[in-house]
C-alpha cells in the first residue's frame, strides 16, 4: 500500500514515528560529537593506552604521512566519544522503541542489554590485557634480530581495534544462546550433546587467531571461550525450564478458564 493511500490518521502516526526517530538520531549524533570533541583534548592519554602493549615491549610507533597522526587521534576521539555517549544513545533509541514493546518484552531488554554490554566490555578488556601483548610479542619475535621493526601508528591502531572487538562479540555467546533458547531455535540437549564438536571448533579458532609459537597463548583464548560455552549450556537449560513453566502456566490458566465457563 502506497503512502498516499493511507488514511490521515495512519499518515499522522507514521510521520510522528519518523519525527521521533529523527529526534533520537539528532540527540545521539550531538552527544557523540560533544563527547568526541571533549575526548580530543585527551588524545595523548588515549593513544598512550592503545599503544601501551607495544611500548611495554620497547617498541615505538612511526608516522609516515603528513595527516596520519591527526586522523588516528581523530578516529580514537570519535571512538572514545561514542563509548562515553553510549548511555545517551541507548536512552534516546530506547525512548523510541519502548512504546512499541509489550511489558514482557521490555523486561527482557532491561536484563539482556546491561548483560550484553558487560560481556562485550569483558571480551574487549580480556583480549587487550590478556592476549594482545602475547600476539605482538610473537610478531616481534618472528621479525628476528636481522630486521628492524617499525610499526605505523594507523596500521597499529586498526590492528588493535580489529583484534579486540571480535573478542567482545564472541563474549556475547551466553546472551545469544539464551535468546535462541527462548524463541525455540536451540535446546539444552543439543548443546550438551555437541560439546566435543564445539571444543574442536573453539581450539581451531584459537589456533588461527592467536599465532603464538606455544600452546599457552592459544589456551588463553580457547579456555575462556569454552567456559562461556559451558555457561551457555546451563543458561539454555535454565531458559528452557523457564519457557516450559510459562507454557504450562498458560495451559493451566486456559483450562481453569474453560472450567469456569462450563460452571457458568
Amino acid at each position: 500500500m502506497a503512502f498516499r493511500d493511507l488514511s490521515p490518521e495512519d499518515k499522522q502516526t507514521i510521520l510522528q514515528h519518523l519525527e521521533d526517530l529523527r529526534k533520537a538520531l539528532i540527540i545521539s549524533i550531538i552527544a557523540i560529537i560533544v563527547a568526541a570533541v571533549a575526548s580530543f583534548s585527551f588524545n595523548e592519554q588515549i593513544l598512550a593506552i592503545i599503544t601501551s602493549p607495544l611500548t611495554s615491549l620497547d617498541e615505538n610507533l612511526v608516522v609516515t604521512g603528513v595527516t596520519e597522526a591527526f586522523f588516528v587521534k581523530l578516529k580514537l576521539a570519535f571512538l572514545s566519544g561514542f563509548i562515553i555517549a553510549s548511555p545517551i544513545v541507548l536512552w534516546s533509541f530506547w525512548s523510541f522503541f519502548k512504546p512499541a514493546l509489550y511489558p514482557s518484552e521490555r523486561k527482557y531488554i532491561y536484563v539482556l542489554l546491561p548483560v550484553s554490554m558487560l560481556l562485550f566490555a569483558g571480551g574487549v578488556l580480556f583480549s587487550y590485557f590478556g592476549i594482545l601483548h602475547l600476539v605482538l610479542k610473537f610478531f616481534i619475535y618472528i621479525a628476528g634480530d636481522t630486521l628492524e621493526t617499525m610499526f605505523k601508528v594507523d596500521q597499529y591502531v586498526a590492528f588493535v581495534l580489529a583484534f579486540t572487538i571480535p573478542f567482545g562479540i564472541v563474549f556475547e555467546l551466553p546472551v545469544v544462546v539464551y535468546f535462541l533458547t527462548i524463541i525455540g531455535v536451540i535446546r539444552y540437549e543439543m548443546l550438551a550433546h555437541n560439546r566435543k564438536y564445539a571444543l574442536l571448533i573453539i581450539v581451531i579458532l584459537a589456533a588461527a587467531l592467536t599465532p603464538g609459537p606455544d600452546p599457552v597463548s592459544q589456551m588463553m583464548m580457547a579456555g575462556p571461550v569454552y567456559l562461556l560455552f559451558e555457561i551457555s549450556i546451563w543458561i539454555s537449560k535454565w531458559a528452557g525450564r523457564k519457557k516450559r513453566a510459562a507454557r504450562e502456566a498458560e495451559e493451566n490458566n486456559g483450562e481453569n478458564n474453560g472450567e469456569s465457563d462450563d460452571v457458568k
